[in-house]
């Protein structure tokens, strides 16, 4: 089953969140509070949204957590897919597929034009089952990022 993310889940997802990070080999870089993420989710008008995956027994085994975006080109939004995990033990039960089968079922209700996540170079599970999916690599993009010392520097008008 999935179901939107409820107040109740915040201590869940940041559970979920950890053992991202652990899988994807940066278990210190996970530094979310559950106040911060509460606030992000659960606020008036929120900018973040979760999804959350139950077993048969209603135990939560993954999540889904997006955004919107906006495509000049297209001009509509979509969705950008920032984590989604599924517990090991869960995997291969279908959680995964649903979860993205609900976003890719929010972005067509919605009339959005696309459903895009970024993904490990190194996650060939995860690249293979995103595939299967009908999913395409965008190879021709690099991913850019400011952060850290560097945007502190940039935002205060010392860098670049």
């Amino acid at each position: 089953m999935i179901r939107a993310a409820a107040p109740a889940d915040v201590p869940t997802i940041l559970a979920l969140v950890a053992a991202l990070a652990e899988y994807e080999r940066e278990p210190q870089a996970a530094r979310a509070t559950e106040e911060q993420l509460h606030a992000a989710l659960f606020a008036e008008h929120p900018a973040v949204f979760a999804l959350i995956a139950e077993d048969d027994a209603g135990t939560p085994v993954g999540f889904a957590l997006y955004f919107l975006n906006f495509s000049t080109w297209n001009g509509t939004h979509g969705i950008y897919l920032e984590d989604l995990f599924v517990r090991p033990e869960a995997r291969g039960g279908g959680h995964g597929s649903a979860l993205l089968r609900e976003l890719a079922r929010i972005a067509v209700e919605h009339g959005y034009s696309r459903v895009e996540w970024s993904v490990l170079k190194w996650n060939e599970p995860s690249i293979g089952f995103y595939k299967a999916l009908g999913a395409v690599p965008l190879d021709e993009w690099t991913m850019m990022r400011l952060t850290g010392e560097a945007l502190q520097a940039f935002g205060s008008g010392a860098g670049g």
